[in-house]
This record gives C-alpha cells, structure tokens and sequence, in this order.
C-alpha cells in the first residue's frame, strides 16, 4: 500500500515540474502575436512561413505574419503582418525570407529603405525577395561542377569555352554565373 501512495506523489510531482517547465518555456519565448499596424507583401513563394513567423529588423522582432494566402488572379502568396506601431515602415522598405542558419526556421526580414514617405496601414511592401531554395542551389552547384571536371579536348570544346549558343544552358554565363555576373541567377 504504502508503495502506491510513493509512486502517486512521485507522479504528481513529475507533472507539477512538467507543468513549470511548459509555463517558463511559455513565458520566456516570443510566440505571441504583435499588436500594431497591418501591412502586405506579395511572394512568389513563401516557404517556411506560417501564422506567428516573426518579422524582424536587423534581427529584432518588430512584428508578426498573421496570415497568408494565395491571390487567385496573380497566383502570388499574400502575407499579411503586424508591425509595432513603433516602427514606422518607409515606402521602399524591402521584405524577404530568410533562414535563422542553415536548417533554421525562417522569418520576415525587412530591410528598411531611405524613403521620406512612410507605408500606412494596410499598405503594401512592394519590393519582395522569396527564399532561396536549397535544393535548387546544390542541384546548380553539383551540375556546374561536373561540367567544369571534363578533360581537354572532351567533346570538342576548348577549355572555359561557352557553348555554340553563347551561354551555358538555363540562360547563365560560363562558370555558373548569370549574365549580369550575378551567381544562382541573378541573386546578389
């Protein structure tokens, strides 16, 4: 009998430090929504974003993503933010997905421009830049690096010479770069 009452005080104690635990973890993270002014932002696409993603500026949270959808006309996701009132947004404020680190969650970075006028609520970021996808990265790097290990004289070719059309396929120069300079397709 005695053994019951030990292991029932037992759990009741485990559940109680379960409890603090959940509430601390609660409590000192940032998941609540900010309150302030609505903003939009369209993206191509919008991988890793979801209700409750923060929006930061020069890494300090400003705001949160309240929801999102798609635009039936332009096939473009709509974002749709809160930012502290605060912060006072101006018109060519730019917004992009980026990754915490490399397997990281992703959020909204805004980088504010140097625009005297200011975006009013309910208004739109008009520049955007979508995430970059990974796996389209390494699929560019691996293929660029197969090309670039062919032996002299294989295929007809001289060495570092572009294709007959000029440029490499998919549109980028030789060495993987697009035809601005820009490596991955124009991503500076």
């Amino acid at each position: 009998m005695s053994g019951n009452v030990i292991e029932t005080v037992m759990g009741a104690v485990v559940l109680v430090v379960a409890a603090l635990f959940l509430f601390f973890a609660y409590s000192t993270s940032q998941l609540r929504s900010v309150e302030g002014y609505p903003v939009t932002a369209q993206f191509s696409r919008i991988d890793g974003i979801r209700d409750g993603t923060d929006v930061r500026i020069a890494g300090v949270k400003v705001g949160s993503v309240v929801g999102e959808q798609l635009d039936p006309k332009t096939f473009l996701a709509t974002i749709k933010m809160n930012i502290n009132p605060d912060y006072k947004l101006p018109e060519d404020t730019v917004a992009e997905i980026v990754s915490s680190s490399l397997l990281g969650d992703k959020y909204m970075s805004l980088e504010p421009g140097g625009s005297d006028k200011i975006i009013p609520a309910g208004g739109e970021i008009k520049y955007t830049q979508a995430p970059a996808n990974l796996e389209d990265l390494i699929g560019q790097m691996i293929f660029s690096q197969t090309g670039a290990q062919k032996k002299p004289g294989a295929g007809g070719a001289a060495p570092g010479a572009a294709p007959a059309g000029g440029a490499a396929p998919g549109g980028a120069a030789p060495g993987g770069a697009a035809p601005g300079g820009a490596p991955f397709g124009g991503l500076k």
